[in-house]
């Protein structure tokens, strides 16, 4: 065998190795997308996370920028500390007329 040619095994690791990287692409992408899409960026930043560098760049930009996000009003649990003095709740029934 000449020290040249490349032996034939190696090419039938060729699909098992694409198939690896392009899963593991998947897996990374995903949960980046819904992360970038719930802090009100845009999901399509989640491609920038297999460029090498662009990675840990773009992840301190969306880390420590203002986060466009329009908080969810609690209505449990209730506001504390209590108002003084309790406010009693509303009576059900009739209300007499005077």
């Amino acid at each position: 065998m000449d020290e040249n040619q490349i032996p034939h095994q190696a090419f039938l690791m060729l699909p098992f190795l694409f198939t690896t990287i392009a899963v593991m692409s998947i897996v990374m992408v995903i949960p980046y997308w819904q992360i970038f899409k719930k802090a009100g960026f845009s999901p399509w930043l989640s491609l920038l996370m297999l460029v090498p560098f662009a990675n840990i760049i773009i992840l301190y930009v969306v880390a420590f920028s203002p986060w466009r996000v329009v908080p969810v009003p609690s209505v449990y649990p209730p506001v504390y500390p209590p108002s003084y003095p309790p406010v009693s709740p509303p009576t059900t029934g009739t209300i007499p007329r005077i």
